[in-house]
C-alpha cells in the first residue's frame, strides 16, 4: 500500500485465506480456530479466564464467585483449561491441602482478544438486539 492510500482498510486476517467450498466437515472439526472458539465459547471458560486474569483464585473462591456453576462443571472446565495450557493448578502443601488456580502466560495472551470481542459485543449490543427483535424467536 502506498503512503497516499492510508485510509484503505486492510483485509482482516480471517478473510485473507480462501475457504474451500463446501467446507469439508473434517477440516472444520480439526481447525485450530474452531477448536479455540468451541473452548472459549462454552458456558464457563471465558468467565473463568477473565476471573483468573485479575489474580489467582482458590477453588472454593471461584465456586462462590460464579453463581449457578456446579462443582462438577467448575472442576471439568478448570481441568480442560489446564489441559489446554491456559490455566495452572498449584497445590500448596498445607493441612488440608489448598489448591490455587492462575492463568499461565499462554492463558494471559487470551485476555486481549477476549477484551476485543467483549468491546465489540458491547458496542454493537443495540444493533444486535434490534436485529433479533425483527425476527420471531427461535
Amino acid at each position: 500500500m502506498s503512503g497516499t492510500h492510508t485510509d484503505v482498510p486492510s483485509v482482516p486476517s480471517v478473510l485473507a485465506h480462501e475457504l474451500p467450498r463446501p467446507v469439508p466437515a473434517d477440516e472444520f472439526a480439526t481447525c485450530p480456530v474452531s477448536d479455540v472458539f468451541r473452548r472459549v465459547g462454552d458456558k464457563w471458560s471465558m468467565l473463568l479466564v477473565i476471573l483468573l486474569g485479575g489474580r489467582p483464585h482458590r477453588y472454593n473462591e471461584l465456586h462462590r464467585s460464579i453463581e449457578g456453576i456446579s462443582q462438577r462443571m467448575l472442576t471439568r472446565t478448570l481441568r480442560t483449561l489446564e489441559a489446554d495450557g491456559l490455566v495452572r493448578r498449584e497445590v500448596h502443601p498445607t493441612v488440608p491441602p489448598s489448591v490455587e488456580y492462575s492463568l499461565t502466560p499462554l492463558g494471559g495472551t487470551l485476555l486481549e482478544p477476549l477484551s476485543t470481542l467483549a468491546d465489540w459485543a458491547v458496542r454493537h449490543e443495540a444493533e444486535i438486539n434490534e436485529a433479533r427483535s425483527r425476527l420471531p424467536p427461535i
